[in-house]
């Protein structure tokens, strides 16, 4: 386990297959720091992810270990993004998720940007 309790990055995941340009995607945006793509399962009329460059496992990871140009690059794609596709005047969600618990399907730091309808409350109010 790595620092953060998340396996170590690996290699053969699909979203560094995706940087190295061995699976195709549907491309929205791309920076120097972070690329942004059509989620192929999307969950929303616009479902976007972004994903950083360098090999992070989490939001902690690159907070620790980017430096500050990957950390503003990355963040301004993100908000790039969603202006460029209109979210604004709507609003939109930015998520992310950590672990198993977290629902991380990938091994690979990104954020999903959700748009196009109302999305719902954050997660299910708690009991008790």
């Amino acid at each position: 386990m790595s620092v953060t309790g998340l396996p170590p990055y690996d290699d053969a995941n699909i979203f560094a297959r995706i940087l190295r340009g061995e699976i195709p995607c549907k491309r929205v945006e791309e920076s120097d720091h972070a690329l942004a793509f059509h989620d192929i399962n999307p969950q929303a009329p616009v479902h976007v992810l972004v994903i950083p460059k360098g090999r992070y496992v989490s939001v902690a990871d690159f907070s620790a270990h980017a430096t500050e140009t990957e950390v503003a690059g990355f963040w301004r794609l993100v908000g790039k993004v969603a202006k460029d596709l209109g979210l604004e005047a709507g609003g939109y969600r930015v998520l992310t998720n950590m672990g198993v618990d977290g629902g991380q399907e990938v091994p690979h730091f990104h954020v999903h940007i959700f748009g196009g309808r109302w999305i719902g409350r954050m997660v299910p109010r708690a009991e008790g």
